[in-house]
């Protein structure tokens, strides 16, 4: 196809087609973060640059080519959270759960242990609803959340609802941080979490919310949040909340979600 002294044809469309798909997932990703401006900054420049080159400026362009090299290595540095949130979408959706047909061959990960263990966990938030306890629950599905256990205290014990409570007891040593729940067995407690930085986020929510919210960015764990202002109960799983829900509400997510292939 001629468009004046330009001939396009099928594989520069499609080439077009992909930089614009990829540069609209990089906007999702960084998206109400402080490094939106950094990356717009950054293709303001890259623009000046292709223009200081096109008009023949070779001081500009000589000084603005130099930048640029420096520049693929910085925002390397700057975005290494976002692109290694790009990468971990990338694998999810070219995995086995995520193929129409390979997922029909696939059994889940979650052990049988983890889905009897939900009637304990249940009980306890409802407590912990109930006496406005801030309380941060973490259950593994398919990511191993090795680092994030090893990060809190080992404890390795059944999981029962006077064990959870006693853990998020306020005069508790143990009650800062999470609890993750591995194989149907209480992993470890006073867990550090990444918080998310995501602008997106309310700012009614607090710091637990923002740590889950972290977790759900970089893995595909169940994470239950009680907050202790309100006693309100919320879900989140892959960066998406669901909030003020009944205990019914969240044992059919929650079940859902753990079951799900």
């Amino acid at each position: 196809m001629q468009i004046g002294f330009l001939t396009i044809d099928w594989i520069d469309i499609l080439d077009i087609l992909l930089v614009a798909f990829l540069l609209y997932q990089v906007y999702k990703l960084i998206q109400g973060s402080i490094a939106n401006k950094v990356f717009f900054g950054y293709i303001f420049i890259y623009a000046v640059y292709l223009v200081a080159k096109a008009l023949g400026m070779e001081l500009l362009s000589a000084i603005l080519g130099q930048f640029m090299n420096v520049g693929v290595l910085a925002l390397l540095i700057i975005f290494q959270q976002e692109i290694r949130r790009f990468l971990m979408m990338l694998g999810r959706s070219t995995s086995i759960r995520e193929n129409a047909i390979l997922k029909k061959f696939y059994t889940p990960k979650v052990a049988k242990e983890s889905i009897t263990s939900i009637q304990s966990i249940l009980d306890a938030t409802k407590v912990m609803a109930t006496s406005h306890t801030g309380a941060l629950i973490v259950i593994e599905r398919e990511d191993d959340l090795k680092k994030f256990i090893e990060s809190g205290d080992i404890i390795d014990a059944e999981i029962s609802k006077r064990l959870i409570l006693n853990i998020f007891h306020k005069n508790t040593p143990l009650h800062d941080g999470a609890i993750i729940v591995k194989d149907g067995r209480l992993a470890a407690a006073r867990c550090m979490l990444p918080v998310s930085e995501s602008g997106t986020i309310s700012p009614a929510l607090g710091f637990r919310h923002r740590a889950a919210f972290g977790m759900s960015e970089q893995t595909d764990a169940a994470i239950i949040v009680v907050s202790e202002e309100k006693g309100e109960i919320s879900f989140i799983n892959h960066g998406g909340i669901f909030r003020n829900m009944s205990v019914n509400d969240l044992e059919a997510k929650l079940t859902d979600y753990l079951l799900k292939v």
